[in-house]
């Protein structure tokens, strides 16, 4: 986080000021990561914010990716009411790609009565490493995020496109960490680093994956809230920087057909809040066995937690026999065919990889679960199952194969509702429910194609 951010109401004043603003965008997370919230004149953004903040119905916490609201939620108030956008100051930045001067900044809901709203997704995660700090203890988080550039199609139901790079080819064949094939798309990824700069997202380094015009972004390790807001404002910045190149950039977690998927990987470790150290090693750099525990709480829970991992229909296609993707809650020490993996590192560095995240995944809640998993692993203290050293793949799949099996494990988890909260997860499951119900009203080309005319 930038040095220069604002921390109290003053400094605000004066940033924005100083800055010539014109307008702040007021973002708030909504269960799928998608930004809700109101676009205020500086003046009224600063009036807002010295007295009770921007109001907004509770219903934006309970939208489906498609905007329809859940309306028999027993989580919101049927009245729909008000709730308040409070800013959170330190996350203001500037939006780089408009003209005129603006800045974005992520904001937390609270009821009238000034408790934040439970189940909102930032709470949420906020809740869990309140968990932790009550512990001593304080996890770090580094985010690998993959994504394809595509052809824009303003048509749903053509299939994507490759599209051409700076050689004015479509990639073909598997390129994984080729170098010219991601000098290819110079253009967008120097935009998507520009914007990062500019508000204050630090991105690392970049790789080329396996799918045509699919590239890889490494977030530096840190503050998992930071993080999470980092990965949700790089989405929009990355949109933005492909766009302007006429292109688009997608995170759905299977946007080809017989391409592989795309990935949110999770690096993991828990520090001492006293002294910053590694709770998976002791003094001599020898792994503890908390580390196991750690473990063991992804193997136990992480079918349950699927999906806060695999949100939407589409991000089961990712987790498939044919893929790259996990398929079982193995782990292995770098062996990247298990859902779990401890990489090769130095002690101080030891930590785990969730490698079933899916980029589609809301950041705050695929954090929030893989942190809540461990957390519970921890306090229970069992072991996990044996080292694997072979290929995972070869082994039985365990995750779920569909969306509302996932939902119907979450709802029965006693111990990650007892972690994530029964409010939370209720509210996510009503959304999630939603979106199944208009999903399953599309007649799909698939059906056109084998049923029309033979049955």
């Amino acid at each position: 986080m930038s040095e220069d951010r604002p921390a109290t109401h003053a400094d605000i004043v004066h940033w924005l000021r100083s800055r010539n603003i014109d307008e702040v965008e007021c973002i708030i997370p909504d269960m799928n990561g998608m930004m809700r919230g109101k676009i205020v004149p500086r003046e009224d953004f600063i009036r807002a914010i010295q007295t009770h903040g921007l109001r907004v119905p509770e219903s934006v916490l309970v939208q489906a990716v498609t905007g329809d609201t859940v309306n028999d939620t027993q989580v919101a108030a049927e009245t729909d009411q008000d709730i308040r956008a409070v800013p959170d100051l330190g996350t203001v930045r500037i939006v780089p790609w408009y003209r005129e001067p603006t800045a974005q900044i992520i904001c937390d809901t609270a009821f009238t009565s000034g408790t934040l709203v439970d189940y909102a997704p930032r709470s949420v995660l906020r809740h869990v490493l309140d968990l932790y700090a009550e512990r001593g203890l304080k996890p770090v988080i580094a985010p690998e995020l993959e994504f394809y550039l595509v052809e824009k199609n303003d048509d749903p139901d053509l299939p994507l496109s490759v599209p051409k790079g700076l050689s004015g080819r479509k990639e073909s064949g598997r390129q994984a960490y080729g170098i010219e094939a991601a000098n290819d798309f110079d253009p967008v990824v120097n935009a998507a680093y520009d914007f990062a700069e500019a508000s204050g997202i630090e991105i690392g380094t970049m790789a080329h994956e396996a799918g045509p015009a699919q590239l890889e972004m490494n977030f530096r390790h840190g503050d998992p809230m930071e993080l999470a807001d980092q990965v949700f404002l790089f989405k929009r910045a990355l949109r933005q920087a492909a766009l302007a190149h006429n292109m688009y950039a997608t995170f759905m977690a299977q946007p080809h057909e017989n391409e592989p998927g795309s990935a949110m990987h999770i690096h993991q470790s828990i520090v001492r809040i006293e002294d910053g150290s590694n709770i998976f090693v002791d003094a001599e750099g020898n792994e503890t066995p908390t580390l196991l525990h750690y473990i063991s709480g992804l193997q136990r829970y992480s079918p349950a937690a699927m999906p806060l991992y695999c949100p939407n229909v589409n991000s089961y296609r990712r987790i498939r026999l044919e893929s790259d993707a996990p398929i079982n809650v193995h782990w292995g020490r770098d062996n990247r065919t298990c859902g779990l993996r401890v990489p090769d590192s130095p002690p101080d560095a030891r930590r785990i990889e969730n490698r079933i995240v899916g980029a589609d995944a809301n950041p705050y809640l695929a954090i929030a679960a893989t942190l809540a998993s461990g957390l519970v692993g921890i306090d229970e203290a069992r072991e996990p199952k044996a080292v694997v050293t072979i290929d995972a793949h070869t082994l039985p799949f365990t995750l779920p194969l569909h969306q509302q099996d996932a939902l119907g494990l979450l709802d029965r988890s006693k111990p990650l509702r007892k972690v994530l909260g029964d409010r939370f997860i209720d509210a996510f499951i009503e959304v999630k429910s939603l979106e199944w119900k208009l999903y399953n009203k599309v007649i799909s080309s698939w059906e056109r194609e084998y049923l029309l005319l033979n049955v």
